[in-house]
């Protein structure tokens, strides 16, 4: 079983800047079959979107989405690990702030990112949520 967090992230998370349209950030989730988009500026992570966010914070509010960039919809107040922390660690951090996803950055920078699937698949082999989150993603 894995004990550092960089031995479960998925390195290299996609990026984008804070000006990058909601209409492209839901475009690259759907091409790349994800849902969590870091939102970055001079290479320093700058804010969180996901799938759901666009929903609730952009769709939900109607109006022309075209005009909207991610800046808007994104979690600017988050919760960041390190590749070296311990898995245990950060088990104990997304349940105690009810998250599913986290950053893995390294001197302010984005290195990967961490999910609760990531931890099932790693830690509970047999678990329904490791079944699922190790499946291809469905269209």
């Amino acid at each position: 079983m894995a004990q550092k967090i960089r031995e479960v992230m998925t390195a290299a998370p996609v990026t984008v800047g804070p000006q990058t349209s909601v209409v492209e950030v839901a475009r690259i989730m759907r091409d790349q079959g994800i849902g969590v988009v870091l939102v970055a500026e001079n290479e320093e992570l700058r804010g969180l979107v996901t799938d759901r966010d666009l929903v609730v914070r952009v769709l939900a509010e109607g109006g022309n989405v075209g005009d909207r960039t991610v800046a808007e919809a994104c979690s600017r107040e988050l919760i960041t690990v390190s590749p070296d922390d311990d898995v245990n660690r950060v088990v104990e951090l997304m349940r105690q702030h009810a998250v599913r996803r986290l950053p893995v950055v390294e001197e302010d920078h984005p290195v990967g990112i961490v999910s609760l699937g990531d931890l099932a698949v790693e830690r509970d082999t047999d678990s329904a949520l490791s079944e699922i989150s190790a499946s291809e993603p469905n269209e």
